[in-house]
């Protein structure tokens, strides 16, 4: 990792491309990287923000953030995380086996929604015959919301996943989720061979000791097409505070289509009479019918959401 030089003060630009605490590693555009920390104890950057930076002594100082397109991020009763800013797709990876959590899985979906990203859910282990073939069944209703599912085996048929995830992910910023034993970090190796190495170096450059996960980095797969990965941690709590319980609905796919249609326009779809969310729901057999499993996962963010004091 080069060390801004000692020149006069300049504004020049540059991508933030990793992040731990207030310290980041800004790449410029001749593909220097260069560490810089926000001016002001209130700046938040992430990566994926577009910056304005100084040089400052053997290192930088960042004056500006570019507007972002969208920021990805989850938020609780006790703090907000940002993931990533200027997305195109969020690949949400789970695994036949363990068992993945359908309400973890639709946590993430709503905050993609609510950010106007296009998700991707890859599922992992199809050589697990039976408990893939389980697993897939229970994404079938995330099929027909249009959600594209990717079948992978990222321990086995390596070279047929790089391909098939490239397709998909080419000349886009993909920010990578998933919970623990997915194969998330499997699948940031297939793709860029060497990203251990690179995490260690980043590490070691934000001073933060050791390789950690509690940090956010930037790989690039092909920079000529502009294809990168963002690798984030913490999929296990994903708070949605940041979202109102009469804005969920239409955070979910198949929620939308009833939207509009209830007795009373501002229905909260939990027990009015006349509404068409319940009526989809007990209607199992119809073309925009709503899984009991999707309608209990809305009923308790709802819950959730509608908590006094939440903020």
């Amino acid at each position: 990792m080069r060390r801004a030089g000692r020149c006069a003060p300049r504004m020049r630009t540059g991508l933030v491309v990793a992040a731990h605490g207030r310290h980041c590693l800004v790449e410029t555009p001749e593909g220097e990287r260069v560490i810089c920390h926000p001016r002001g104890k209130k700046t938040s950057v992430v990566v994926g923000d577009r910056v304005r930076w100084e040089a400052s002594h053997d290192e930088g100082t960042i004056e500006k953030i570019d507007e972002r397109r969208n920021l990805f991020y989850r938020q609780d009763e006790v703090r907000t995380k940002s993931f990533a800013a200027n997305l195109d797709t969020a690949l949400i990876l789970i695994a036949a086996e363990p068992e993945f959590s359908e309400s973890q899985l639709s946590r993430a979906l709503i905050a993609a929604e609510a950010s106007k990203i296009k998700p991707l859910i890859g599922l992992n282990k199809s050589d697990l015959v039976e408990p893939f073939e389980r697993a897939w069944a229970r994404l079938l209703p995330y099929q027909h919301m249009h959600y594209g599912v990717l079948p992978l085996s990222l321990r086995l048929s390596k070279d047929v996943d790089r391909e098939h995830l490239l397709k998909h992910l080419e000349g886009k910023t993909t920010l990578v989720l998933g919970p623990s034993g997915a194969g998330k970090s499997t699948l940031i190796n297939l793709l860029v061979p060497g990203a251990t190495a690179l995490t260690n170096e980043i590490s070691q450059a934000l001073n933060s000791g050791k390789h950690t996960t509690t940090s956010t980095t930037w790989y690039w797969v092909d920079k000529a097409n502009g294809t990168a990965l963002i690798d984030s941690p913490g999929f296990q709590e994903f708070g949605l505070n940041h979202i109102e319980p009469m804005q969920l609905a239409s955070c979910m796919p198949d929620f939308k289509p009833h939207l509009g249609q209830c007795k009373f326009y501002n229905c909260t779809h939990l027990h009015e009479p006349g509404c068409d969310v319940i009526a989809a729901v007990a209607d199992s057999g119809a073309a925009d019918a709503i899984t009991p499993s999707r309608y209990r996962i809305y009923r308790e963010l709802f819950d959730e959401l509608s908590q006094p004091g939440r903020f």
